[in-house]
């Protein structure tokens, strides 16, 4: 059993990013309610899920900073 890297999403948003395998979490849903989705580390083509980051349905999106 490996972990992986989930993001939850609330209304598009990344609120809660965790380190665990998806068997665990199948196992202890109320730990892990609301929408989780897989997010990746060092994988070409694909954004790392940070808290704040936009979740586009396909992938995460890093939220754009303004300069003050």
């Amino acid at each position: 059993m490996s972990a992986t890297y989930f993001a939850q999403v609330t209304n598009g948003i990344v609120t809660k990013v965790a380190v665990v395998s998806a068997e665990f979490m199948s196992a202890n849903p109320e730990r892990y309610e609301g929408e989780w989705i897989e997010t990746f580390i060092d994988v070409e083509g694909k954004t790392y899920a940070g808290v704040g980051c936009l979740w586009n349905g396909t992938d995460f999106v890093a939220p754009v900073v303004e300069p003050e």
